[in-house]
């Protein structure tokens, strides 16, 4: 008998399969995997402008799809006033408020109230100040977020000379900007 001819075991190929398996998805997993980003829980915006409007608005998200909680003062408005309060696309303060562009609106839709289905992202409605001036923010947004495609950060709060109608006023600026009228007051949301 010849001791060439005899069957050779496939353990050494299977071992060798299942070995180099490990390895590629090792490999992968260690420098292909987009790395986990860190959560976003907190933000700041300081607001000032061509006004004396100003004020410091902390933002606030304890879960990736979670609601952001909106906190904070905003001195020297109108007393007993309401004025527009929302979240602009861009983040650039170059020339004052009108740099910020239109309300944040990656869908296209049109402009609307906190609590409607269609709306701005950025559409937050009204803030309302008392008899000195001061309005008190304490709310909350299922909408924005300070993490993923929808993240308010690096964006600007507008906040505005007039009271926003709600995409509730029968023009079409209605629909695009709730005629809250100029921009009192602004900032970029950053993080902190």
């Amino acid at each position: 008998m010849d001791p060439y001819s005899q069957k050779q075991s496939k353990r050494p190929i299977f071992f060798t399969a299942v070995l180099t398996a490990l390895a590629i998805f090792l490999s992968y997993n260690l420098f292909f995997k987009e790395p986990e980003v860190a959560l976003v829980q907190k933000a700041v915006v300081v607001l000032k402008g061509d006004s004396p409007v100003t004020g410091t608005v902390t933002f606030e998200q304890t879960s990736k799809g979670g609601p952001v909680t909106i906190t904070g003062d905003i001195l020297n408005l109108d007393p007993s006033s309401k004025r527009g309060f929302h979240i602009h696309g861009l983040g650039d303060l170059s020339d004052g408020c009108m740099s910020t562009g239109s309300h944040f609106n990656p869908f296209g839709n049109t402009h609307g109230a906190p609590s409607d289905s269609v709306r701005h992202v950025g559409d937050l409605g009204n803030i309302v100040s008392d008899e000195y001036g001061t309005a008190s923010l304490s709310f909350t947004d299922d909408i924005i977020s300070l993490n993923g495609p929808l993240s308010i950060v690096g964006r600007a709060v507008v906040v505005h000379a007039g009271t926003d109608d709600l995409g509730r006023g029968d023009n079409e600026d209605s629909l695009k900007t709730g005629n809250a009228g100029g921009r009192a007051a602004c900032g970029v949301i950053g993080l902190l």
